[in-house]
């Protein structure tokens, strides 16, 4: 009987057999759940790479060819980055109507989804800028003052200071910032379209940026006033200058001329 009794179980036994259970399946969870959301995640981002090479053989291949690497007719795109995809495509400018020394912005075809799944094909060639979030070209932390004293400094020149616009040479121009989505100025900084220079990290920080695009969005508000007067769209010294002749001078030489025939005719009187 005392042998029986010893091999008896202990009465909290089966409650340890369970705690250890649990133990091991919370750790079989932690263990594998976050590589499960990674994997989900992965196929995820590989469908989006397969629909969006699907768009791009459609919307893109015929000039830039169909791995990307381009044609006489259009840039490689290998290494341009999702930012440069989101810009172009977002705006309008690409697919290209036609070939010209700037490429206008126009009316979106895509939706955005199209869009992402376009980015997520092209980031795929090759690194480059991704694009960016929200709270890199929110206002919030903006500094304004210093925006406009970094637009006025590296930007005024093509765009003017409140980023109206401008003519280059051989019939390229720098386009209006006015009505522009945040974001896309962003992504113009960081990528250069066309004729404008790319600003990376080392040569405007991401706060630097984000002062500009505030900055841009502060003056081209209509809630912005403008105590100077009639703005003569924006152009600065140059209009101004040439409504003073056109207009002073014009009235100068009415006045002249007014004067001569009221002269003349006191003579013959």
């Amino acid at each position: 009987m005392k042998k029986l009794s010893a091999r008896r179980r202990h009465p909290l036994a089966a409650l340890v057999v369970l705690l250890f259970a649990l133990a091991v399946t919370g750790g079989l969870y932690a263990a594998f759940a976050p590589a499960d959301k990674a994997q989900a995640d992965d196929t995820a981002q590989s469908l989006a790479i397969k629909e969006g090479k699907k768009l791009f053989a459609v919307g893109c291949a015929s000039c830039h060819g169909t791995g990307g690497q381009g044609t006489s007719d259009g840039p490689s795109l290998v290494g341009v980055g999702a930012a440069a995809v989101d810009f172009q495509v977002g705006t309008g400018r690409m697919p290209a109507q036609q070939p010209g020394a700037q490429v206008p912005r126009k009316k979106n075809i895509y939706s955005q989804a199209e869009i992402d799944q376009l980015a997520a094909y092209v980031a795929s060639l090759g690194a480059g800028p991704s694009v960016p979030g929200k709270e890199q070209y929110s206002k919030d932390g903006a500094d304004i003052a210093k925006g406009g004293e970094l637009f006025r400094t590296n930007c005024a020149q093509c765009h003017n200071f409140t980023g109206k616009g401008g003519a280059l040479t051989n019939g390229k121009f720098a386009p209006t910032l006015e009505g522009v989505d945040p974001k896309h100025i962003y992504e113009a900084m960081e990528t250069g379209p066309q004729n404008m220079p790319s600003f990376g990290d080392g040569s405007l920080s991401p706060q630097n940026k984000k002062d500009i695009v505030s900055y841009l969005g502060a003056v081209n508000s209509d809630d912005t006033p403008s105590p100077g007067g009639l703005g003569l769209g924006g152009l600065g010294p140059v209009s101004e200058g040439l409504f003073g002749w056109i207009a002073g001078l014009g009235a100068l030489i009415a006045v002249a001329i007014w004067v001569a025939a009221r002269t003349t005719k006191a003579k013959k009187s």
